[in-house]
């Protein structure tokens, strides 16, 4: 029974200064507004056009008109992605068998 009553004296010891606080002692909590909304840019948003030839399909990606990435589709057979890695016009294939699909982000931060 005397265990009880020292659980009972430590538990109300750390409950102490909790209780001795008041809601005075409290910061006030700034108003929190949401941020504004901002219209998207819909030049940024990729345009992708949709081919259907005998034997596949083939999906063309661009952004402000320039092409960068290419899909094809075959009706028999694995589909393949080609991309722009440069932006030169000359596209590559984005998966090769036995290497990781990896695509590193390359922006373009000026052009002169």
């Amino acid at each position: 029974m005397p265990r009880f009553v020292y659980l009972f004296v430590l538990l109300s010891l750390l409950a102490a200064p909790v209780a001795a606080q008041t809601r005075s002692n409290l910061p006030p909590v700034p108003d929190a507004q949401p941020p504004a909304m901002i219209p998207l840019d819909l030049s940024l948003e990729p345009q992708v056009t949709i081919i259907k030839r005998e034997g596949a399909t083939v999906q063309e990606h661009r952004v402000n008109g320039k092409l960068f990435k290419i899909t094809v589709t075959p009706e028999h057979g694995v589909p393949y992605t080609l991309i722009d890695n440069k932006g030169d016009g000359s596209f590559v294939p984005l998966e090769t068998p036995g290497t990781p699909q990896l695509s590193v982000p390359m922006w373009v931060i000026g052009t002169f």
